[in-house]
């Protein structure tokens, strides 16, 4: 079984990855086929492999075809894949303009942006890390969370903490839209007081706030809203925080999976506050 590496998969991913070991050129190109089934291989993802199968197709087809049967099948395999060819391409010199194995300008800036669409960067020696936010600010930084609400909706562990700012995912939001919206955050405050202040700034309301008559029915979707966001907050494990298992020892693996989806629809109602409205 593959452990989750640190790549993403989406079909974005497949189609720029694919093209990375793009075998339509007149001169051979490494990694070899044998190279890739060893990564396939050791991935787990035979079962997904159409040479396997008993129809050879050309490097680019295949690894097409093992990655799309893996973002069906085995989502965390296929994460493990990519992060593996990623490393195989680097190491034969595909980043390298000059090699004979280099893949080209063109086939390296489609994998960054598909990358930079799912919250990490590629570097151009290679190097796939997740987007740090330290430094971004303004829309950039809104387009970086929004990468960590896609993975945390589809349950990643590794969207529950975001890198590189100490800050969960739901933390990260609230301090965001709060400097979106005052050009500040009050950093030494509370969750639930941090929390409460984004809900603010962003119209929606909280517990806090009385039930108004005729109010609309979303009125009462925000108050659960913001108590669903508070109760997913105490099961964080915060001594643990960028050390290991980000969720208390009693949570377990299918209860952690549920609050990091939760995390992620969370945030995303408070990203969508700063949209432009029509």
């Amino acid at each position: 079984m593959a452990t989750r590496a640190a790549a993403p998969l989406s079909d974005a991913v497949i189609v720029a990855v694919a093209a990375l070991v793009d075998d339509s050129q007149s001169e051979r190109r490494d990694p070899s086929h044998s190279e890739l089934e060893f990564q396939i291989t050791r991935a787990g993802l035979r079962a997904g492999d159409p040479a396997a199968q008993g129809n050879p197709v050309g490097k680019q087809k295949r690894i097409r075809a093992v990655l799309s049967w893996a973002l069906e099948h085995a989502h965390a395999e296929g994460e493990a894949m990519v992060a593996g060819l990623l490393a195989l391409i680097r190491a034969r010199g595909g980043f390298r303009e000059g090699s004979p194995n280099y893949v080209g300008k063109d086939a390296i800036q489609d994998a960054t942006n598909a990358f930079r669409f799912e919250g990490y960067d590629l570097t151009p020696e290679g190097d796939l890390r997740a987007t740090l936010l330290d430094n971004l600010t303004g829309t950039q930084l809104t387009d970086a969370l929004s990468a960590y609400v896609r993975r945390a909706k589809r349950g990643h562990d590794d969207a529950a903490l975001v890198t590189g700012t100490g800050k969960d995912l739901l933390e990260a939001t609230a301090a965001h839209v709060l400097k979106s919206k005052y050009g500040t955050y009050p950093s030494g405050a509370n969750f639930p007081g941090l929390l409460g202040q984004a809900f603010v700034a962003a119209g929606l309301v909280t517990p806090q706030h009385p039930t108004q008559p005729l109010e609309p029915a979303q009125r009462r979707v925000e108050r659960a809203a913001f108590e669903l966001a508070c109760a997913i907050n105490t099961l964080r494990n915060k001594d643990g925080t960028g050390h290991g298992r980000p969720w208390l020892p009693a949570v377990t693996p299918a209860e952690a999976r549920i609050a990091v989806e939760f995390m992620g629809v969370l945030a995303e109602l408070l990203l969508n506050t700063l949209k432009p409205k029509p």
